[in-house]
Parts: structure tokens; C-alpha cells; sequence
């Protein structure tokens, strides 16, 4: 056989093994979708799509990510991520709460702090948030990859607020969230449960007089333009939670969870990055669309008279949750203790 015959011979081959392996890595590569709460650009959003840059440029699997609305609402887009229909879903603590009592304790106002370095280091370094709550969601059909902090919850109302006093019968709209309402009735206001796409409107017709968001969403969701008034009062940050249906993650070759977590700590570090002056840069957007706009952030005194009324939140979230509420809000406080105290 000549050198020539030879090669031709060796090269048919490499063409039909590469044929081959390109065939075995298409038929393992896997489409995965994936829903969230939030509009394009925001934080749920740039998550996501860090999360499938991630995937995608470590695999052959590729993820296609469904926007708030796109197949529902939040609770649509966790019946179909049980079911599932979806791989992950994004979902905040305070949809997931009828489902995950305990998850509810994100919405005790005054037990997380305002300033950012802190929070990141408690999502970090947190025992209830990296092994308590896994086992939680874990009882739903659900693996928890990450949690992780969107922003500062800020107040827009129909006029500024300084006091529980001056919000005493306002209907301020809460998730469907048994605890959050608890929070606006201690604060004085009307608890007013509502899905996300009827909040516009409902603030448009003076149905309600209120709600909370972090202020990147009360941006992009133009809220200022119909309750212009917004409010500091330092009582939490919102979290959400980064899930995937737990059959699933479970038929996953055990090279295929590591990408999944890698993925996850990935998207999660983007994320610590892209908050990072988010509400500051939020606000101006806001201040600079509308003369109508108020900023008012409230000071010590005035912040001690609604934090007096949290230990009723506290109260109402153990008798709600039991002694696994207790002690998973006593590991939570041990948690902040020790970053605080770094």
C-alpha cells in the first residue's frame, strides 16, 4: 500500500471516529430550561443568563431561559418546575413561603442588615442558608443550588411615611405571603396580597396605596410612576433562590451536578458584582424620569419605632413554623452574629 493509500485509509477513519464521538456528544447534550421572576436585564435575569454562559461554554448542553411571563407567574413557574416541565426555576422566598414555611424568615423585618459587604458574607458563609435550607427544598421535589440577595427592600406609598402611625389603613400590597403580611399588619398598614402583573395597576386606581421591592425593580417596572414616594426603612433585603426539580438533578451524571454547581457559584459571583452600586444607579434612573419622585430614609429614631413592632413577626413566623422554625431562626441569628463579628 502506498504512503498516499495509507493516509487516505488513516484519514477515513479519523473522519468516521470523529463522526462518531460528534454523534455520541449530540445525543448526550441536553437543552435544560429555566425560568425566573424578573424582566430582562434584571437581577434574576443576568443570573440566569450567566448561569447558561456558564453551561454552555463548559458543555454541549445548552439552556434556554423563560423571562416573568413568559410562562406565568411566579407560582405557574414553580408548579411546572415540580412537574418537571422545567429543569430550574428562579423563585423568591416570599412565593416560595406557602410551600416552605420556613423559607418566610427572610420576611422578619430587622433580622438582616442593610449594608452589603455584610450580606454577601452571611449568603456565603450561612449554615442555614448552605445546609439547613438545601434539606427544606429538598422535601418539595427541590434541590437548592443557591440562594442569594437581590437589594435593599425600599416602600413606595401615596405619600411620604415616617411612622407606623402614617400608614395605618393603607393597603400596601405583599407577596402571597402569610408572613409579609404579618409584617405590614404589625407596621400598622393593611396587608394587601397580590400577584406581581396586577400591582401597576391596582397602584394606578388607588386600589392599594403601597408596596415593597428593591429599588431596581421599582425601577424597571416603572412602579415610581404611579407611587412616587419612596421609603427607606432598612427592614430587609429581598432574597431569591436558585432551584432545579430534584428528579432531575438526581438522573444527572455526577459530571453533569458539578457543571450544575459550578454554574451556580459562577452566576453567583457575577451577581455580588452586578449589585453592587445597582440601587444607587437605580434611583438616579428613577430621579432623573420624575420630578413627582421622593426619597425619604428614615433615621435611627424613626427606624426603632418599626423595628419595636418586629418581635410580633418573630412571634407569629415560630408559631407558624414550629421547633424547626425556632431552631433554624436561632442558626440564622448565630450566623449573622459571627459575620458581624468578623
Amino acid at each position: 500500500m502506498s504512503n498516499t493509500s495509507k493516509f487516505r485509509k488513516l484519514a477515513g477513519f479519523s473522519a468516521l471516529a470523529f463522526a462518531a464521538m460528534t454523534a455520541a456528544n449530540s445525543v448526550n447534550a441536553a437543552n435544560w430550561r429555566y425560568a425566573h421572576e424578573e424582566y430582562e436585564g434584571d437581577v434574576q435575569d443576568v443570573y440566569a443568563y450567566k448561569f447558561k454562559e456558564y453551561i454552555e461554554e463548559n458543555s454541549d448542553h445548552t439552556v434556554q431561559v423563560f423571562r416573568f411571563g413568559e410562562l406565568g407567574e411566579s407560582d405557574d413557574i414553580m408548579e411546572q418546575a415540580q412537574a418537571g416541565i422545567l429543569n430550574f426555576v428562579n423563585q423568591s422566598p416570599g412565593f416560595t413561603g406557602s410551600l416552605i414555611p420556613e423559607a418566610q424568615i427572610f420576611f422578619i423585618p430587622y433580622l438582616m442588615p442593610t449594608d452589603m459587604d455584610t450580606v454577601i458574607k452571611f449568603f456565603r458563609q450561612s449554615k442555614a442558608i448552605n445546609e439547613d435550607f438545601p434539606e427544606l427544598y429538598s422535601e418539595q421535589g427541590l434541590e437548592l443550588l443557591k440562594m442569594y440577595p437581590e437589594g435593599e427592600m425600599v416602600v413606595t406609598v401615596d405619600e411620604p411615611v415616617t411612622s407606623p402611625e402614617e400608614l395605618n389603613n393603607k393597603k400596601i400590597r405583599v407577596m402571597t405571603n402569610p408572613l409579609l403580611s404579618e409584617t405590614y399588619s404589625a407596621f400598622g398598614a393593611t396587608p394587601t396580597p397580590l400577584p406581581w402583573g396586577e400591582v401597576y395597576g391596582a397602584l394606578q386606581t388607588n386600589m392599594i396605596q403601597g408596596q415593597e421591592n428593591p429599588i431596581f425593580w421599582i425601577e424597571s417596572g416603572g412602579l415610581y410612576e404611579v407611587s412616587p414616594n419612596l421609603v427607606f426603612t432598612g427592614h430587609g433585603w429581598f432574597t431569591t433562590a436558585m432551584m432545579a426539580n430534584q428528579d432531575f438533578y438526581n438522573g444527572l451524571s455526577d459530571e453533569d451536578k458539578k457543571l450544575v454547581g459550578e454554574a451556580a457559584d459562577f452566576a453567583f459571583e457575577q451577581i455580588v458584582t452586578h449589585i453592587d452600586g445597582l440601587a444607587d444607579e437605580a434611583l438616579e434612573k428613577i430621579q432623573a424620569a420624575s420630578d413627582e419622585v421622593t426619597v425619604t430614609r428614615l433615621n435611627e429614631e424613626q427606624i426603632e419605632a418599626f423595628r419595636a413592632r418586629a418581635p410580633q413577626v418573630e412571634e407569629r413566623f415560630i408559631n407558624m413554623t414550629g421547633d424547626r422554625g425556632k431552631q433554624l431562626l436561632e442558626q440564622f441569628q448565630a450566623d449573622l452574629e459571627a459575620v458581624q463579628g468578623e
